[in-house]
């Protein structure tokens, strides 16, 4: 009986085994997380390296996840046209291109071109991941669809953990250990000097990853792709957005992903700034602070993918919305924690925040996008366009962080009531989720 459940996980109604497509869509879950969190730490660097505030540094997260916004449904709109297969070859492109774009913004020296550069990379990852989500979804009978987006997003922390790893050991650990303050004080040829090394530091994990994702390009390029709701060409822009928003649990799961992954990205981006200040309190240097902060970051990551699995486990036995009002309302205690703890143990529970976040984006999808049919190239586009989440929140964020001190509390404490409102939120809809959003719709959504 188990074999026969893990066989129709990957083979849809029709009997096709979809093995093969599934490994290669599944590496871009991969790729994209690499994207995702080697940039989250780069908030710090760049603040370092051009002597900037933490509010202008994350100007790098509104760069990245405005191009996802920007994206998302001209992606949908070219799926549609196309194939999601073109998309991930567009998708991919221009990753690649980004990437690139790392090393002529090095020769400028200038903070601008690089958020142009992470601007094209990330219009690049709203197709990736406009066009292989609903194509994950797509793999097999609707019945699995939930599970099997969790089981691909469960490699996605693995390209994240890759991230992390390479800016902390081939950036942050490379930069000129010169503090904020020791920089404040270099004159303009000595700023250059330390700038331009630093800067050359940073861009070349960028473009090897643009060499891997060319390889991945032609790979996918030359292997035949099944086309899965890939019928209807016509776009009905208009229309299609119309019938789409008028479900309440696509409507509300866009709003749910908004502050979800505005949640995830602050977590992920500011552990850097909360372990900085504590372990700065501690006696340490800025740059061993950083360091220290990031290996928390990346325990965070390893107790994000290790909870994916369990929690896609999980998902053959738990109604998804239940499962996800739980796992919200827990992020919310630790967040707590990380609020009112002044010491270690709020680093503690911003490291265990992230077991409660795993489970999220991919079952907010799948409870959104189910039933969808060829709809779901539009409504993957919305879910992406929400991601916007993780380029309006965490700005705010940092302009609370900046102040240094709040009502007598560390301000980098209390700019964690934003993620706990977050919580909030996922917890709402993952509680209409259960309950069939006001018992209408309970006999649809229920995977």
């Amino acid at each position: 009986m188990k074999t026969q459940k893990k066989s129709s996980l990957l083979t849809g109604s029709d009997g096709i085994n979809y093995l093969i497509p599934f490994i290669l869509i599944t590496f871009c879950f991969a790729l994209w997380g690499f994207a995702n969190d080697i940039t989250n730490p780069m908030v710090k660097a760049f603040s370092k390296i051009f002597r900037m505030s933490v509010t202008d540094g994350a100007l790098v997260q509104v760069a990245f996840y405005g191009g996802y916004f920007a994206m998302a449904f001209p992606a949908a709109m070219f799926i549609r046209k196309y194939s999601y297969k073109a998309g991930i070859l567009l998708g991919l492109g221009l990753y690649a291109i980004g990437a690139f774009l790392f090393f002529p913004a090095k020769a400028i020296g200038e903070y601008y071109p690089f958020l142009f550069a992470y601007f094209i990379l990330t219009c690049g990852l709203s197709f990736l991941e406009t066009s292989a989500n609903p194509y994950i979804l797509s793999m097999g009978t609707e019945e699995t669809a939930t599970r099997r987006l969790n089981l691909a997003q469960s490699f996605n922390p693995m390209g994240s953990l890759l991230g992390m790893f390479v800016a902390m050991n081939f950036i942050q650990a490379r930069l000129n250990p010169m503090d904020t303050a020791e920089r404040a004080l270099l004159n303009e040829a000595e700023f250059a000097a330390v700038k331009e090394a630093d800067l050359s530091v940073l861009i070349t994990p960028y473009i090897i990853i643009g060499l891997v994702i060319l390889a991945m390009f032609l790979l996918i390029r030359f292997t035949k792709m099944p086309k899965n709701q890939d019928q209807s060409h016509n776009i009905d822009f208009l229309p299609t957005l119309k019938r789409i928003f008028s479900l309440p649990r696509y409507r509300e799961g866009v709003i749910a992903q908004f502050f979800y992954v505005g949640v995830q990205i602050m977590c992920w981006t500011f552990i850097i700034q909360y372990g900085t200040r504590l372990f700065m309190e501690q006696g340490m240097t800025e740059k061993a602070a950083e360091v220290l902060s990031q290996k928390y970051n990346i325990v965070a990551m390893i107790i994000f993918c290790v909870s994916r699995f369990i929690c896609t486990f999980l998902l053959r036995y738990l109604n998804p919305g239940k499962l996800l009002m739980i796992l919200a309302m827990a992020g919310g205690a630790f967040t707590l924690g990380v609020i009112f703890f002044q010491d270690i143990n709020g680093l503690y529970c911003l490291v265990g925040i992230s077991a409660c976040m795993s489970l999220m984006f991919p079952t907010i999808y799948g409870i959104a996008l189910k039933g969808l049919g060829d709809d779901a190239k539009f409504g993957a586009a919305g879910l992406i366009m929400a991601i916007l989440g993780g380029s309006i929140l965490p700005p705010l964020q940092a302009m609370i962080i900046d102040q240094g001190v709040l009502l007598g509390m560390p301000a980098v404490n209390l700019s964690f009531f934003l993620p706990f409102i977050c919580f909030i939120v996922v917890a709402i809809y993952g509680r209409r989720a259960f309950t069939g959003f006001g018992n209408r719709l309970k006999s649809k959504i229920e995977v």
